[in-house]
């Protein structure tokens, strides 16, 4: 094993994979530590994999994998979490906002037992409609949901212990959640301030429309960390918040039909009018079972796609080739 790994996603990067590799060769050659940077082209179009052979043959420890298609950030992290061999994993950007100078401070406080250490781009430069308004609402969101509170799920500057990334299974934009996973295990975690800097080159791959998919994959996590062994106690407290509202009504339109037989007054009678309008006590409860349906229905479907791809080993994404540094001195 080495000392340090670092995994960087990478797709459609060509004019910031040169200056990538120089500043990874710069922040990691003067630490004392061995190490390996490994990045994953992740079905790029343009020509990122021709100027990332190019960086690993200038540049030393540099591995390189490359996606058949663009399979996404995820699976993109999640082959560099298994090609690594790092006691400490580091993981970023290949966009250089994220700055490869805040690495040792990472590893410092890897060092005194942190297991996740995760950025915090305090100082964030990016326009506010588009890039911080979807992070704060979806940090907000993940960190009341999650029960673990971080200002930036979003950096994907961070650092993991070997013994967080061995083992884990990732799926659609799962690698944001990582620290509250392993908090649920019993990680320790800590939050640091980063430095982030614009995008110089290329242009960015997120906007809003991710933060929807984000926040399904929220509703996924919630129940794998709380319900997965225990599933009937996430469907009784659905089922508990529309059966008691429905069995208050049916309640309520048996007690005005039993009082209007027995001479009850106005209320009786107009609970009985309300009683022979089936459309207005049949259609809210068509729609609640609905929703009951798909969602359970998309749970189960969850837990059966992860039992598909683990049972049977198989990974998330295709490889279409490698490559190495020869030993440059």
């Amino acid at each position: 094993m080495v000392d340090v790994s670092v995994v960087a996603p990478v797709y459609n990067e060509e004019e910031n994979v040169p200056l990538l590799c120089e500043a990874l060769h710069n922040a990691l050659s003067p630490l004392g530590r061995t190490y390996e940077v490994i990045l994953v082209d992740d079905g790029s179009s343009d020509t990122t994999w021709e100027q990332l052979c190019k960086g690993a043959d200038t540049y030393p420890h540099i591995q390189l994998i490359r996606f058949r298609r663009n399979f996404g950030q995820t699976a993109a992290m999640s082959a560099g979490f298994e090609a690594s061999i790092g006691e400490v994993v580091i993981t970023m950007d290949a966009d250089l906002q994220n700055d490869p100078n805040d690495i040792p401070m990472l590893l410092e406080l890897s060092d005194k037992g942190i297991d996740v250490v995760s950025g915090w781009r305090k100082d964030r430069k990016d326009t506010f409609i588009n890039r911080k308004l979807p992070s704060m609402i979806a940090n907000a969101l993940i960190s009341k949901i999650t029960g673990v509170y971080l200002h930036d799920y979003g950096c994907t500057l961070k650092a993991y212990k070997r013994e967080v990334v061995d083992g884990l299974h990732l799926y659609g934009e799962m690698h944001r959640f990582i620290p509250a996973v392993a908090s649920w295990v019993g990680a320790t975690l800590d939050e640091v301030p980063v430095n982030h800097r614009a995008r110089q080159f290329g242009t960015t791959k997120y906007g809003i429309s991710r933060t929807f998919r984000v926040i399904l994959d929220l509703m996924t996590v919630k129940f794998l960390l709380r319900y997965s062994t225990h599933p009937i106690q996430m469907f009784g407290k659905v089922g508990a918040f529309f059966g008691i509202p429905g069995l208050l009504i049916l309640g309520t339109l048996v007690a005005g039909n039993i009082a209007y037989f027995f001479g009850g007054g106005p209320i009786a009678a107009e609970i009985v009018s309300m009683s022979k309008r089936p459309m207005w006590v049949i259609a809210p409860f068509m729609l609640v079972l609905f929703f009951m349906q798909f969602i359970s229905m998309g749970l189960l479907a969850e837990i059966q796609i992860r039992t598909y791809h683990e049972s049977q080993d198989k990974p998330t994404y295709v490889i279409k080739e490698k490559y190495t540094s020869p030993t440059v001195a």
